[in-house]
């Protein structure tokens, strides 16, 4: 495998005029939203890069090696010597079922020499839960996450060999003689009393322990309650199904008064044991080391991609120190390993022990790809 790593900046446009991989077999590009209200990056990567996939998404932030980039596009060629890459498309449509939308994509992957699958999907308008079940279809490993906006949550892009659209989810297969790892955590803590989610519909809480969900939250949160919902960044809820289940983490969006609710970056099922957390930046730098060193290849000077999804809430709560949760990653990974993604409004992995991709808040997601 080689890759190549460029930036189009407002200054200079692209870096690379004459590409270093000009027969790519993939070019992936991560930028802020305002990159892709037109076909502009679509259209320029497509004339650098003619016999390659052009894949990408909007962030809030894009990854450049170490450096979290907001203004530039992003973007790395990849060429494959032992493996191919083949990807699969498919834009929601109103009302359409989400889990049968991925798994009508992976079906279009499907193959025996199928050894992964990376998504790239919108992040407000498809409900990341059920699309990690459709995805799971199949039997195969996946990751990948849910395009962002910035802070801004309006409108997110999917670029998929054509100009980005809302609405758009893409999965890439890759196949033949590749090694593919994952990493996925949190570094989050969960305190206080458990509780019963007791009213729900998919993302939105109503009443936990038969209390409405907002005034619990508020209590909980104390004087921070006056910055909901920025400051529910911090304080996400941890769910499980039951006390022998693994617990996930979703993210605070949106809070109404009126109703007492509290809506969630992802499905918070009626009936789930529920728990507030906290974290503190160590935590949150040293779970991007574990997620690295879980992704770690055997050949530890071999060169390969790192595609990283981290959580826009982590980005957030980490401030200044965002680039710190990259640069851990680099140290595990070594220097020979490209390092490129987002920051994200979900991410979707395995976790744990657990081999099903699950949708995910607050984590940091690696996916390594090696020959």
């Amino acid at each position: 495998m080689k890759t190549s790593q460029f930036l189009w900046t407002p200054a200079a446009g692209w870096s690379t005029p004459a590409p270093a991989l000009p027969d790519a077999d993939l070019v992936l590009a991560f930028a802020d939203a305002e990159h892709f209200r037109s076909a502009k990056c679509f259209e320029e990567l497509k004339a650098l890069f003619p016999t390659a996939h052009i894949v990408g998404c909007s962030s809030s932030g894009s990854v450049y090696d170490t450096h979290l980039d907001d203004g530039d596009i992003v973007a790395t060629a990849i060429r494959f010597e032992r493996g191919t890459v083949k990807m699969a498309v498919s834009d929601m449509q109103p009302g359409e079922n989400v889990e049968g939308l991925a798994t009508g994509l992976m079906e279009k992957l499907r193959a025996d020499d199928l050894r992964h699958v990376f998504v790239l999907s919108d992040g407000l308008n498809v409900n990341g839960s059920d699309l990690a079940k459709g995805f799971n279809s199949i039997g195969i490993a996946v990751t990948g996450g849910l395009a962002g906006d910035g802070t801004r949550f309006a409108k997110t892009w999917v670029m998929a060999d054509a100009p980005a659209q809302a609405g758009r989810v893409v999965a890439l297969g890759f196949y033949g003689d590749l090694t593919v790892k994952s990493g996925c955590f949190a570094g989050w803590q969960e305190f206080g009393a458990e509780r019963v989610v007791t009213k729900s519909t998919a993302n939105v809480v109503y009443e936990i322990d038969g209390q409405p969900a907002l005034a619990l939250y508020k209590k909980y949160l104390g004087d921070l309650a006056a910055d909901l919902p920025g400051s529910g960044l911090r304080f996400p809820l941890s769910v499980q199904a039951d006390k022998n289940a693994k617990s996930i983490i979703r993210t605070l969006l949106a809070v109404d008064e009126d109703a007492q609710s509290l809506t969630f970056a992802g499905d918070v099922p009626q009936g789930y044991i529920c728990k507030l957390m906290k974290t503190n930046l160590d935590n949150l730098i040293d779970s991007a080391g574990m997620a690295a060193a879980a992704a770690k290849p055997g050949d530890a000077g071999a060169a390969g991609l790192c595609l990283v999804v981290s959580c826009v809430g982590r980005r957030l709560v980490l401030g200044q120190l965002v680039e710190e949760e990259l640069e851990i990653v680099r140290e595990n990974l070594g220097k020979k390993t490209a390092l490129t993604g987002f920051y994200s409004y979900g991410e979707l992995a395995p976790f744990s022990d657990i081999l099903q991709c699950q949708l995910h808040n607050q984590t940091m997601t690696l996916t390594t790809i090696y020959e």
